[in-house]
């Protein structure tokens, strides 16, 4: 079942294939992320237990609470609230150091919000659609050039995914209109790997289409109210919902 008519894009843009995104309809009341995506797709079921009823609850593991660390020391680092990077991450202070180097206004921790009409708002805003953050932003107004950091703390970037560095350069373009290509990285800084693209302002309608797609698959569950487990090799082990007949520790 596919999304019910509803909301129609209605923001004006600068290229033409905009007039085509125009054409898309989707509900556009379920704010949503990457990470949400990304959970919906690994296991519908899943998703519903752990963000709709909430009646089960991921525990942090000790790879969140070190993520967690990193990111918080990264920041402080480079807004130069510490003047050292915490010891137990000193070796990405190379990588860290590049990356301050770099010319352009830089945003830790930076927060994105857009509406359902893709207008750029807050990230707490009541009419909030979609929202991202970003670990580092770097934006060079001159040039038009900004650069977006996602700082991974994994041991490998095997699959790493750079959907996520797309719905950043998304919202970087509608923050910043001066900004006419972005260069994303996954900063892998612990098998030091850098992960990296480009997108330009002429892909942007075509990446809008791509990720409304996948959107509208998140909510035709919501409006059918149909969520169907995904069985995976993380079923029997690894996943905290219990009342699955795929879950291994029932």
């Amino acid at each position: 079942m596919g999304p019910r008519v509803g909301k129609r894009l209605t923001a004006e843009r600068r290229h033409p294939d905009w007039q085509e995104l125009r054409g898309m309809r989707y509900m556009g009341k379920l704010a949503w992320s990457f990470s949400s995506l990304k959970a919906f797709d690994q296991c519908p079921k899943k998703y519903y237990h752990l963000r709709v009823t909430k009646d089960y609850k991921e525990p942090e593991s000790t790879a969140m609470t070190y993520g967690s660390a990193f990111h918080e020391a990264a920041e402080h680092y480079l807004n130069g609230i510490t003047p050292k990077l915490d010891p137990r991450f000193s070796f990405a202070l190379t990588a860290l150091d590049r990356l301050n180097k770099m010319e352009g206004e830089k945003l830790c921790e930076f927060k994105m919000g857009l509406t359902a009409d893709l207008e750029p708002c807050g990230f707490f805003d009541k009419d909030v659609w979609f929202r991202g953050v970003s670990d580092l932003t770097i934006v060079n107004r001159e040039t038009g050039v900004a650069k977006v950091i996602d700082y991974k703390t994994g041991k490998s970037a095997k699959y790493a995914d750079k959907g996520q560095l797309e719905l950043m350069a998304l919202a970087t373009f509608k923050h910043f209109p001066e900004v006419k290509v972005v260069k994303g990285g996954l900063l892998f800084v612990v098998c030091n790997a850098f992960i990296k693209d480009t997108y330009t302002i002429e892909q942007e309608s075509d990446l809008w289409k791509k990720w409304l797609m996948e959107y509208g698959k998140l909510e035709a569950s919501y409006e059918a109210d149909v969520w169907n487990p995904r069985p995976s090799g993380l079923c029997r082990a690894h996943c905290v919902v219990t009342d699955c007949p795929h879950n291994g520790r029932r």
